[in-house]
C-alpha cells in the first residue's frame, strides 16, 4: 500500500484516496508519495515496445496502490490517454514535445481527467457532495471544468482572475454551465490560490463542505505528468542520449513530475523551468534562498505565479539540498519582448508557430545548450489558437480556428464577479 504523507510533517499519513479526497493537508501541507521505486530496468529498455496505456499503468499503478482496482485503473487510462503526444524535431539538437492535442488543447487535460475519473470513482462509495475548488492562471480551468463536466456527486468551483487570462482560456471556464461554476476574481491568480487554501482551513466551511482542490497541489492532478516524460522518451531513445527537458514553468507541478519520473529511472542529463517575468525560482537558482513575491501579468500567462506551490515537492526530491537539485537542474527568466522573438524565430526557421509557453521553453532550451551538450526537449504546452491575438500580432500572420473553438466563442460566458475571500466564503456557504 502507498502512503501520502504531509510536507509540513505534521499531519497522519493518508492514503491515495484520501490524499486525493482531502487535496491538502490538515496541517496545510502538500501531500507526497512515502516512496518512489524506481520501476525494473527492463521497463525502460523494452519501453518502446510498450503503449502508451501500458507504461502509464506501470508508471502510475504503484502511487495508486490498492486504492483503485487495476481493471478500473486501466479503464481511467484508457478515457484520460485518447490522444496523441508527439515529439516535433526542429532543430538538430532540438524538438518540441506537444501537449496540446486533449480536448482543452492544453497540457493539464490529463492530470485533471485522471483527477475527474479518480474522484468519480471515489465519490460512489458516498453520499455526500464533493466540491472541487481550483485556482487557475488560464489553462487549469478548463481542463478541470472539461473534466469533471457531468460527473455524479462533485460540484466545482473555478476562480480565475479578471482580465488576466486569454478570451479563448476564459470561454473555456466559463460556458460549460452544470456542475461547473467559474468565479471573476479582482486580482492575481495568486490572490485566488491565497483565497483556496484559506477555504480549505475554515472550518466554517469545511463543517459543511466536503472541499478538496483541482490544482497541481493535489497527487491525482500532478502525479499523471509524469507520463509525458515517459512518451518522449519512448519516441527519441533510440536516436538520442543526454535528454535534457526544458518546461515551461509556473507552479512547478509538471517539471516535479518530470523528475519523479527521473526518480523511477528514467535517464535524464538536465531539467530546465523556463519562466517569464516572474523569476522567483531562476533567483533561488542564483542565491539558494527561497523568496516568493507579487506575480507580474505577461503574454505568458499560465506562468503569472510568484509563489509556486510545487517547488516545495521539488526540493524534498533532493533532500532539501539546494545544491543537490542545482547538479541536474537550471531555471532562466525571459520578458515578453524575447519571448515574441523566440515566436518569430521558430516561425521562420523551422515554419513552426509555437504559443508563448511554449516559446519560452524553447528560450530556456536554447540558454542550457549555448554551454552543453544534449538533445533538448520544450514542451509546447498549448495551441497556439488559445492566445491568438499575441500569435497573429506577433508573426502578423492569421490562425485558421478550428471548428470547436469556433463554437466555443459563439457562447455567452457567466461568471460570478468576486473581490474578497469573505464574497468567496459566502458564495461557498450559500
Amino acid at each position: 500500500m502507498m502512503n501520502y504523507y504531509s510536507l509540513n510533517q505534521n499531519a497522519p499519513k493518508v492514503s491515495f484516496k484520501e490524499a486525493v479526497i482531502h487535496g491538502i493537508a490538515p496541517d496545510k501541507g502538500l501531500y507526497f508519495p512515502e516512496r518512489i521505486t524506481p520501476l525494473p530496468r527492463n521497463f525502460f529498455a523494452e519501453i518502446e515496445g510498450l503503449s502508451n496505456y501500458e507504461i502509464a499503468f506501470k508508471a502510475i499503478q504503484p502511487f495508486v496502490g490498492d486504492a483503485i482496482p487495476s481493471s478500473v485503473l486501466n479503464n481511467i487510462i484508457s478515457k484520460v490517454l485518447d490522444f496523441d503526444f508527439p515529439v516535433v524535431a526542429l532543430e538538430p539538437t532540438i524538438a518540441t514535445l506537444e501537449l496540446f492535442h486533449g480536448p482543452t488543447m492544453a497540457f493539464k487535460d490529463v492530470g485533471a481527467r485522471f483527477m475527474a475519473n479518480c474522484l468519480g470513482y471515489f465519490s460512489q462509495e458516498s453520499t455526500k457532495k464533493v466540491t472541487v475548488l481550483v485556482a487557475t492562471s488560464g489553462d487549469t480551468g478548463g481542463a478541470v471544468a472539461n473534466g469533471f463536466l457531468g460527473v455524479d456527486g462533485v460540484e466545482v468551483v473555478i476562480l480565475y482572475p479578471s482580465g488576466k487570462v486569454s478570451p479563448i482560456q476564459e470561454k473555456q471556464l466559463t460556458t460549460l454551465g452544470q456542475n461547473i461554476t467559474a468565479l471573476e476574481v479582482d486580482g492575481s491568480f495568486d490572490d485566488c490560490q491565497r483565497m483556496v487554501k484559506k477555504a480549505f482551513l475554515d472550518t466554517t466551511i469545511t463543517k459543511s463542505k466536503k472541499l478538496t482542490s483541482a490544482n497541481s497541489i493535489n497527487v491525482a492532478r500532478w502525479l499523471p505528468q509524469l507520463f509525458y516524460y515517459l512518451f518522449a522518451y519512448k519516441q527519441v531513445k533510440h536516436n538520442h542520449q543526454d535528454l535534457v527537458f526544458s518546461v515551461p514553468s509556473g507552479n512547478f507541478g509538471n517539471i516535479c513530475a518530470g523528475m519523479v519520473a527521473q526518480k523511477l529511472g528514467m535517464p535524464v542529463k538536465h531539467f530546465i523551468a523556463a519562466t517569464n517575468s516572474n523569476d522567483t525560482i531562476p533567483l533561488f537558482t542564483e542565491t539558494k534562498n527561497y523568496r516568493p513575491k507579487p506575480s507580474k501579468p505577461t503574454i505568458s500567462n499560465a506562468m503569472d505565479v510568484g509563489d509556486p506551490s510545487n517547488f516545495i515537492r521539488i526540493l524534498n526530491l533532493f533532500d532539501n539540498n539546494a545544491d543537490k537539485l542545482l547538479k541536474g537542474f537550471s531555471s532562466y527568466s525571459f520578458s515578453d519582448s524575447e519571448t515574441k522573438e523566440a515566436i518569430r524565430h521558430l516561425y521562420k526557421n523551422s515554419g513552426y508557430i509555437a504559443d508563448p509557453h511554449g516559446a519560452v521553453g524553447y528560450l530556456g532550451l536554447r540558454e542550457y545548450l549555448k554551454d552543453h551538450n544534449g538533445y533538448g526537449i520544450f514542451l509546447e504546452t498549448a495551441h497556439p489558437i488559445k492566445f491568438l491575438e499575441t500569435v497573429e500580432n506577433t508573426l502578423g500572420i492569421q490562425l485558421p480556428i478550428p471548428e470547436k473553438i469556433l463554437e466555443l466563442i459563439k457562447k455567452p460566458k457567466k461568471s460570478i464577479p468576486i473581490n474578497s475571500y469573505n464574497q468567496f466564503a459566502q458564495f461557498l456557504l450559500s
